[in-house]
């Protein structure tokens, strides 16, 4: 019974080992960005940057249809523009730059789903919003395996400086000019890894395996290592056991990793042993002299 369940769907199934490929891809390269969009108090300029990868998205479906790389390649352009718009528009006027993505991301979404409703059908458009991360493809997880590869390089050469500057930037301003590097480098990871959720997830859904498992791992420990592992972890068990429950029941794919995802995240909040409900009404007993 247990084999059936858990494991007989990915030894039968091509499409389901390529699924669960790519979400263990989605995993090592998205959910270690997640913890530094949550330590950065960035979770919803990350929500609001994955709505932007829409207007270049629906751009490339508008001359060549549901093609990998001409979505790709969109999302990639729309998502950097967004970036840079927001922060410009915050640095030359007063207002800030969570207001001026809010805006921006408004703007992009209603314009992507224009684009794609005038030019495709209502399953095109549920494709590009919500995504199949069963009806991937050999194409689409290598892209997705690649620009992981690459989010994981790029996240070790800028730790440190990501590290300091989530516990004490005015400091890192004071001994290295490498701040701002690397938070346009970081930025450019948050791109790369909601494009490749995007293809996976769609865009309504594309943060979340970015955002929930950082959330997740912030119960349970308060070393930023510790927190990745355990973010790491949590999103592929998260994407297997959605997977499982797509298979067995009526939900959709998508929202069933989200589901299993966000199911995850209330545990931890109640259950946590960093700030866990469960563990500030019950505390354990503290060293007495």
């Amino acid at each position: 019974m247990i084999y059936d369940v858990l494991i007989a769907p990915f030894v039968d199934f091509e499409f389901m080992r390529r699924a669960l490929a790519g979400v263990v891809a989605l995993a090592l390269g998205g959910a270690p960005v997640g913890v530094f969009l949550m330590l950065r108090r960035m979770s919803l300029v990350g929500d609001a940057m994955a709505h932007a990868i829409l207007p270049g998205a629906a751009v490339g479906f508008l001359f060549s249809g549901l093609n990998l790389f001409a979505m790709t390649f969109g999302g990639l352009i729309a998502g950097f523009s967004v970036a840079l718009l927001a922060g410009l528009v915050s640095r030359v006027t007063e207002i800030k730059e969570d207001a001026s993505l809010a805006a921006f991301y408004l703007v992009s979404l209603a314009l992507g789903v224009t684009i794609v409703s005038m030019n495709g059908t209502n399953i095109d458009l549920l494709h590009v919003l919500f995504g199949n991360i069963l009806a991937m493809d050999d194409q689409t997880l290598l892209v997705i395996a690649f620009n992981a590869t690459i989010t994981l390089l790029v996240m070790a050469v800028i730790y440190r400086p990501l590290v300091i500057e989530c516990v004490d930037p005015v400091f890192l301003r004071t001994v290295s000019r490498a701040g701002a590097p690397a938070h346009l480098a970081f930025l450019a990871l948050v791109v790369i890894n909601l494009v490749n959720g995007f293809h996976a997830l769609g865009t309504l859904l594309a943060v979340g395996l970015m955002v929930l498992p950082a959330g997740i791992a912030r119960f349970w420990s308060r070393d930023i290592t510790g927190m990745m592992v355990i973010a790491v972890a949590s999103a592929m068990l998260s994407g297997y056991l959605g997977l499982v429950l797509s298979f067995q029941t009526k939900v959709p794919s998508g929202p069933a990793v989200i589901l299993v995802a966000a199911a995850l995240y209330v545990i931890s909040v109640l259950f946590g042993r960093v700030s866990g409900l469960v563990r500030q009404l019950f505390p354990g007993r503290h060293l007495e002299a």
